[in-house]
This record gives C-alpha cells, sequence and structure tokens, in this order.
C-alpha cells in the first residue's frame, strides 16, 4: 500500500514539473522548467493552507492581510496555468514581480506579519530562473529595495503579528526559511543531476569518439589491404593466364606436336598451382568482408584441424618429397572461425612446403598454457634475414620465390594475420637464413 502511494506521488510530481514541456527545450531549460512548477506548485498550497492556519487561530488579522495570505495561491496558479500555454516569459514576469508587490503591500498598510525573509528568496530565485543579465539585476534590485523600504527605512507598524497573532508570526517565519532552504535544496539538486547528465554524455560521447576512432583505423586497414589486393590481381593473376593464353594459341595455330607441349606443360601446371591459391585466397577474404564482424565461433580441436589441413596439401608435398609431421596428440579445443582458422593453416603449411627442398621437412606442433593454445608450423627451408622478416607484415607487397622457383602472391600471410586478429589471434615469425623458419599463431583457448 505504502508502495502504491509513493508511486502515485511521484506520478504526480513528474506531471507538475512537466507543466509547459516541450522536445524543444533544452535539458537544463526543461530542469528549470520544472523547478519552477514545483516551486509554484508548493506556493498554490501555501496560498490555500495559510488563510486556513490563520483561520484557525483566534487572533485578529486585518483585511490586507488576508490579501496576502491567499496571494500566492492566485499568482502561482496564473503562472502553471501560463507555462501550460507555453507563456513562460509572461510567467516569469508575472511571478518576479507581483510577488515582491504583493509582500510589499501589507507592510505599507502599517503591517507587519513577518514575512520579510520572503525578499531574499525572491532575489535567489531570480538568479537561477532568469537568463538574461539585465532581468536577473533588475529582479534582484526589485526585491531589496521592496525589502529595504519596507522593512529597514520604515520600523513604524500599526500592526506587529508577533503581539496580535503570534503562532501566525512564526509560522510565517518558519514557512519563509523552509521555502528558501526547499528551493536551494531544489537548484542544488538538479544542478548536481545535470551536471551528472553531462558528464555521462561525455562519456558517451567519448566512448562514441573511440569508436570512430576504432573504426577509422580499421577501414583505413582495409583500404590498404584492398589496394594490395588490387596490386596483386593488376600485376600478379595477368601473367599465368597469358602463359595459358599462349599456350592454346601455339596450339592451335602451330600444330605443336605432343612432345613440345609436354615440354610446355609443367610451367603451365605450376602456374596455374599459383592462380588457384590466388584465386582462393581471395575468395577467403572476399567471404570474410561480406560476413563483415559477424564471425561464426564455433569449439574447434584444433589437432583434427591440422591433420584435415594436411590432406589438403598432402600432394603439394608429396611432389616435392616434403615430410610433413604433427608433434601434437592430445585433443587440444579452441573457440574460433573454423573457416578462418583452416584458411590459415592452409597457407603457413603450403608457405612451408614452398620453402623447403627436396627431402626436407615440415613440422607442426600445439603448445597450450592456461589461456591461450599456439600452433607452430617450423620448416627446414632457406629461412629468411631480418630486412625480408621485417617486410612479411610490412604494409609493402613483398613475395620470393620458392626452392623449386614456385610464385607466391605475398597475399596469404595478410590474410592470415587479419583473420588471426578478428578471432582474438595474433601471429609471428622467428627464422634463421638457411636453417628454416618458424611461423608460430596464437588463439584463445575454449
Amino acid at each position: 500500500m505504502k508502495m502504491i502511494r509513493f508511486s502515485l506521488l511521484s506520478d504526480a510530481i513528474s506531471r507538475i514539473k512537466k507543466i509547459g514541456y516541450t522536445e524543444e527545450l533544452d535539458g537544463y531549460a526543461a530542469r528549470r522548467l520544472g523547478i519552477f512548477n514545483t516551486l509554484n506548485f508548493i506556493g498554490l498550497l501555501t496560498g490555500i493552507i495559510i488563510p486556513l492556519v490563520a483561520i484557525l487561530n483566534k487572533g485578529y488579522l486585518p483585511l490586507i492581510a488576508w490579501v496576502v495570505a491567499a496571494a500566492p495561491a492566485f499568482i502561482s496558479l496564473v503562472v502553471l496555468i501560463a507555462n501550460y500555454y507555453r507563456r513562460y516569459n509572461f510567467a516569469m514576469l508575472w511571478y518576479f514581480i507581483l510577488y515582491p508587490s504583493i509582500t510589499s503591500l501589507v507592510y505599507m498598510d502599517s503591517i507587519d506579519v513577518g514575512i520579510e525573509l520572503f525578499f531574499i528568496l525572491y532575489a535567489v530565485f531570480g538568479v537561477f530562473f532568469l537568463q538574461k543579465l539585465r532581468l536577473i539585476l533588475l529582479a534582484i534590485s526589485f526585491s531589496l529595495i521592496c525589502y529595504f523600504a519596507v522593512f529597514v527605512v520604515e520600523q513604524k507598524y500599526e500592526f506587529v503579528m508577533r503581539d496580535i497573532n503570534y503562532p501566525f508570526y512564526v509560522f510565517n517565519h518558519v514557512l519563509s526559511v523552509a521555502l528558501i532552504f526547499i528551493g536551494l535544496f531544489l537548484i542544488k539538486k538538479e544542478n548536481k543531476d545535470y551536471q551528472a547528465e553531462i558528464l555521462n554524455s561525455n562519456e558517451e560521447l567519448y566512448r562514441y569518439t573511440l569508436e570512430i576512432e576504432k573504426q577509422k583505423e580499421e577501414l583505413a586497414e582495409l583500404n590498404n589491404l584492398k589496394s594490395k589486393l588490387f596490386s596483386v590481381i593488376s600485376h600478379d593473376l595477368r601473367t599465368p593466364l597469358y602463359g595459358l593464353r599462349n599456350l592454346f594459341k601455339s596450339v592451335e595455330q602451330y600444330d605443336l606436336p605432343a612432345e613440345e607441349i609436354k615440354v610446355l606443360i609443367p610451367d603451365v601446371v605450376k602456374d596455374l598451382h599459383y592462380t588457384t591459391d590466388l584465386m582462393e585466397n581471395l575468395l577467403q577474404w572476399a567471404k570474410s568482408q561480406m560476413k563483415g564482424e559477424a564471425l561464426s565461433p564455433q569449439l574447434i580441436e584444433i589437432n583434427k584441424l591440422i591433420q584435415d589441413v594436411q590432406q589438403v596439401v598432402r600432394l603439394q608435398a608429396e611432389n616435392k618429397q616434403v615430410y610433413l609431421k604433427t608433434k601434437a596428440e592430445k585433443p587440444v579445443y579452441i573457440y574460433a572461425d573454423k573457416e578462418m582458422i583452416e584458411v590459415v593453416l592452409r597457407n603457413l603449411i603450403s608457405n612451408a612446403i614452398k620453402f623447403t627442398p627436396k627431402e626436407g621437412e615440415v613440422v607442426i606442433d600445439v603448445k597450450e598454457d592456461e589461456e591461450l593454445i599456439e600452433v607452430l608450423v617450423s620448416d627446414t627451408g632457406t629461412g629468411m634475414s631480418e630486412e625480408a622478416k621485417n617486410k612479411l607484415f610490412g604494409d609493402e607487397h613483398f613475395t620470393t620465390k620458392g626452392t623449386s622457383n614456385e610464385s607466391g602472391t605475398g597475399l596469404g600471410l595478410m590474410i592470415c594475420k587479419e583473420f588471426l586478429k578478428k578471432n582474438g589471434g595474433n601471429i609471428h615469425v622467428e627464422s634463421v637464413l638457411g636453417k628454416g623458419s618458424t611461423f608460430a599463431f596464437t588463439l584463445p583457448r575454449a
């Protein structure tokens, strides 16, 4: 029951604060309007309660005192109605002119009812609610002039509320102090809430800025990769196709015998193998871009995936008489996009075969700790210099020939790096010129 009453009270206060609210008001103006409505609603209640309190007391009150006691109800009601119809400027002028004037009126009739603190209240409210400096100065000046005129300059009154109705006199002072306290409390609370709202907005803006910067960096990387792709396509893809075209053209025009065709076939097959690798990488990259950030992670047993990839590159290894060896035995699980990690493994193992001489060895090993698994692809190939190593994952397109003069696209390692990054992994290389290389990548374990 208490919760229902509290909810109804909270809803009523919220409705009062939103009298005259429109979407066009900024946050600070809306909060200021809410406080102004609340204070005028309190003024409306005060204009009703004070006369009732006076009636309950048996002390004498002049007619003008009754007018002043009931005036807040009338003034605040007009303010709330003006705000409801979006007449904000009229409401402010009405409030800051009539309240000091009505308060002064009772003193001008030689009656001291003990409400002089209200002049201070009007001055304080003028500072907060009025926006233009000249209006603030005018409101403060008017309230202080009224205060000094009726309470400092004129000190002889025919009726003194303290003598003729002491409880009512005390009530007026308590009410004055209470309204000043309530007004300052509401102003402080709304300012604090507004500052908190600004801080939250700034934090959101900061996060939004960081997100934009991140997207900007990702876009720059993507554009850089696209430039590399078009460079590879325009330069490297044409050569194998021209070779294949020239072969068929020669067969067609010159009726080449089978012996001469057999001599040309190995070079064409080599070029086609290169073209197949290139197209496979291009298709995988294009597929990943169409998927965007929406990866398809799943639980993967990495050793099983390594075995599957070994079957794919088995013919390449056998043709070159390179021995493939896997050290890992026990199951190790990761959580990643299977197709992407498969592309990474295929590229690294294929490259290791390419740069390993005949009767060499390529070893795939898996290491693990509490957080990461590391896959290592080591070869007994030609190795790399420090200069070549630094170019592998750089911004420039870089490729070298294999031990059997195999062509490379320079694209595979770029795609490996991008795919691993999307899956929360990383890649690095260790190499000794003339002794071999080890490409290793890490991924979070499942």
